[in-house]
Formats: C-alpha cells, sequence, structure tokens
C-alpha cells in the first residue's frame, strides 16, 4: 500500500473530497517523513512544520465544508528559497546575502496560499542558482535520495531532492538554463519548464521562469493550473490564457518527433543517457509517432557567449557587495563571476547577442516538429561535493547545451525519467515543445509515461 507522503496531489485531492483523507492525517505522516529524511539530505531551508499544521488544519475544515480555497487545497508542498515569502529572508543560496525578512510573498508563493497548499518550508539552493548542484556557501550542501554521495542537480537543488524523497508531491522550482529540468532528471522527477512568461515572477529577467517538480505528468499539469494565474508584477508575462490544464488523455500516433543526441558543444553524452533516450523515442515511434533526428544547433561561440554575459552580471552584482560580505561567496562562483570583472563593454554586449542568436537558432531547427526528444543532460549526477559536472568554473555550462536554448527560445520543456545508470541513478528525457504550447508538451509527456518501462521505487527511506 503507498504511503500517505508518496500520493499524488491528484490522489489526495480525489481523497479530500470524498472525505477518506484528511490534509492533517497527511500533512503529519510528510512531516514525519521530512524528519526522517532531512539530516541526509539537506533540502530544506525555512522548515516550519508548527505553521504547516495550522494551514492543514485551516484545508481540513474548508474540505469539511465543501468549500476548498482551490485545486490543491490542503496538499503539502514547497517552494524554491528564491521565490520569495513574506517574513522570510531570502538568502539566494549564498552566505553573502543580507537576511532581511520579505516582504510580501512572490507571485508563485501568493497562488500556492491562495489556492490552500499546506507550505512546508523553502529549499535549498545553490549560491545565486548558477550552480547545477546543491553545494552553498549558506546552506548544507543537498543530497540526491537515489545515491547520497551524488548531486540532486539545481539550481533547484532541494526541490529535487525533497520530490524524490517524499517530501509531499508539489514543488516549484525556478530556471534560467536548466534548473528545474536538471534536478528533474538526475531525481527522477517530472520537472516543466513552462512557455517563458507562462508563470509570472518577480522579479522577471530574460529566460526565467518558475515551474513544478513532481513525481507524475498530471500533478505538474494541476501545478500548472495554480501557477499561471496571471500577476501584475511580472511585465513580460504572457497574456492571461484559459488552457485545458487537465487534458492529458491523447496518443503519439502520428506526431511529428525530433531526436536529438548530440548537443553540439559541451560535454558527450554517456553511453547509459544515449541508449535511454533512443529508447524512448523507439517507444515513441512503436506508439505511432513519427521520429527523425535533429542535428546540433548550437555552436561554441553561442554557449561562450552565453557565459560572458552571465558572468559579466553575476559580477555586476558582487562588486557592489561590502568586502567582508563579498568574501563569503562560494569560491567557486566567486572565481566564475570575477572573469567577468575586466570585460569590455564591446564584449559582453557580443555576449549578450549570442541570447538571440540561440533562439533563431532553436526555433528554425524545431520548427519541423511538434516535439523534440533529448538527454535533459548528457551525463548522469555527479558527486555531491562538485559544483558542476565538469567541477571546473572555467568550464561551467559544458552540460546545458541541451536545456539551456529553451530557456533562450522561451520554449516549454519537461523532464521525466526514461531510465537508469547500472549503479540506480535516474536519466532524464527532455521534451520540447513549439512556443506557447505547454498542454501539448505534457500531453506527449503523459503519453510516454503510460508506455515507458515500469519505474523503480521511489528512494523513500
Amino acid at each position: 500500500m503507498t504511503e500517505l507522503p508518496d500520493l499524488t496531489a491528484v490522489e489526495l485531492v480525489a481523497q479530500y473530497r470524498a472525505k477518506t483523507l484528511s490534509p492533517v492525517e497527511v500533512t503529519e505522516a510528510v512531516l514525519e517523513r521530512i524528519d526522517a529524511r532531512e539530516p541526509e539530505l539537506h533540502a530544506l531551508y525555512a522548515y516550519d512544520p508548527s505553521s504547516a499544521r495550522d494551514d492543514a488544519k485551516a484545508a481540513e475544515a474548508r474540505w469539511h465544508a465543501g468549500e476548498p480555497l482551490g485545486p490543491i487545497d490542503g496538499v503539502p508542498l514547497t517552494l524554491k528559497e528564491n521565490i520569495a515569502t513574506r517574513g522570510t529572508p531570502v538568502p539566494l543560496g549564498t552566505a553573502a546575502t543580507a537576511l532581511v525578512p520579505a516582504a510580501e510573498d512572490a507571485p508563485a508563493a501568493a497562488r500556492v496560499r491562495e489556492s490552500g497548499g499546506v507550505l512546508l518550508a523553502k529549499t535549498t539552493m545553490p549560491d545565486y542558482g548558477m550552480l547545477t548542484s546543491g553545494l552553498s556557501s549558506f546552506h548544507t550542501t543537498a543530497r540526491n535520495p537515489w545515491q547520497p554521495s551524488a548531486s540532486p542537480g539545481g539550481s533547484s537543488a532541494g526541490a529535487g531532492a525533497a520530490g524524490a524523497a517524499g517530501y509531499g508531491p508539489l514543488h516549484v522550482g525556478t530556471d534560467i538554463g536548466g534548473s528545474i529540468r536538471l534536478p528533474a532528471g538526475w531525481c527522477g522527477l517530472v520537472g516543466l519548464k513552462p512557455s517563458f512568461g507562462r508563470v509570472p515572477v518577480d522579479p522577471p529577467f530574460l529566460g526565467r521562469v518558475a515551474g513544478p517538480l513532481t513525481r507524475t505528468v498530471a500533478d505538474t499539469a494541476l501545478l500548472m493550473s495554480v501557477l499561471s494565474t496571471p500577476d501584475p508584477r511580472d511585465h513580460l508575462s504572457l497574456p492571461p490564457a484559459d488552457l485545458e490544464w487537465s487534458s492529458l488523455d491523447g496518443t503519439l500516433d502520428g506526431l511529428r518527433v525530433g531526436l536529438q543526441l548530440e548537443s553540439g558543444p559541451g560535454l558527450p553524452v554517456d553511453p547509459a543517457t544515449r541508449d535511454a533516450v533512443a529508447a524512448a523515442a523507439r517507444a515513441f515511434e512503436a506508439a505511432g509517432a513519427i521520429v527523425e533526428p535533429v542535428a546540433p544547433f548550437l555552436d561554441r561561440s553561442m554557449l561562450d557567449g552565453l557565459d560572458v554575459f552571465w558572468r559579466t552580471r553575476a559580477w555586476s552584482d558582487m562588486s557592489g557587495l561590502p568586502l567582508d560580505r563579498r568574501a563569503k561567496v562560494l569560491p567557486y562562483i566567486a572565481e566564475w563571476a570575477a572573469g567577468g570583472a575586466d570585460l569590455s563593454g564591446v564584449d559582453v554586449y557580443r555576449g549578450f547577442a549570442q541570447i538571440d542568436a540561440i533562439s533563431v537558432a532553436t526555433l528554425r531547427a524545431t520548427s519541423g516538429f511538434d516535439v523534440v526528444l533529448s538527454p535533459t543532460c548528457p551525463v548522469a549526477a555527479p558527486p555531491a561535493e562538485w559544483a558542476s559536472p565538469t567541477n571546473d568554473p572555467a568550464r561551467p555550462f559544458e552540460h546545458i547545451g541541451f536545456t539551456v536554448p529553451y530557456n533562450m527560445s522561451g520554449q516549454p520543456a519537461v523532464s521525466l525519467n526514461c531510465g537508469y545508470t547500472d549503479d540506480g541513478r535516474p536519466i532524464g528525457l527532455q521534451i520540447s515543445g513549439r512556443r506557447f504550447d505547454d498542454v501539448g508538451v505534457l500531453r506527449a509527456a503523459a503519453a510516454y509515461e503510460r508506455v515507458r518501462p515500469p519505474q523503480r521505487p521511489w528512494p523513500v527511506g
């Protein structure tokens, strides 16, 4: 029998409605799971069991009255540390940040509260969200529940660990180059990077999105129905749209599918990852999809230019800090950002221009397909103590060649599990789609979810 912390949000809401479960007993079971696993995983920040219990009691009363606040009323969840919640400091993963309580909830936090979600905690992240790792100068290093010696990915590191360990069914992360999909891939979760602007964020920034990490596509769709509600603070958000998030039925028959097995620049795809993604493509084909290869469309200048721009942006932020605070930044991040200190304006502009080059190349390469399949990451999870798969600040983005194009182009992309390495680390399949077709991407993911091989039990303890 499935334990309460491992029930999906869809299952929980159905049982709340039928009055066969209550938010209070579910929350207590999740808190017990957290207390058992958190000393090893270090996924949480600002963990507040007392507030979660209060939220659960209020949700229980609403369900008894038949008046739930919204689609996720009474469902336990977490928010990434950089998603502001009123009264809680936002360290941005670094000891260099002054701990000032946030004045108000960010859009994602406001939406889940309005829908009655039971907020358990925030989840940990690396310094400034600029690592595919749980390594941080502020938080204890987060670890992967599948193999605690391995990284959970990042920068939504704690969210990935929490999702795999069963700290409730719903987790919200952010993604500017792969920070939802990479931990989803390494932790065996479903992680959606929505279309740019689909989920309001504050402050907005080019390529940055917020989105779900869950165990099932249906739970991701449920959470998107809440997160995508408009918020006037995001001036870059898309026009409000009433999308059919719950409409996940459909087949792969006739779907035009691209298969990309090489990213161009960056790390080569390891054999286990290549084999797992190729097997997923064969499953699409067996279900009636038309699968064709997609050649690499990024080049070295694109990835290097993005690195130049992001280094400069990081240095701009860090150089304004008092020296005593700047000295607290994780050394890897400090060394990486310092590479932007002496670049010329022309260098930085040329780097920034590569964002548009990446966007154009991505849209052109994928325009003939409904969805494109690829590895989420070319390699499986590295050691938890590594800052990135290269562990080299001179080569920081060699692993994001499959994920970052869709941040720059604004297209939706989801990661879900497609296999395991010989030692049991999950392997992520990325499914990207046409601009604004978030529901289409989730439908394809749900169809694959139904035909993929049986999944291994979750590493819950």
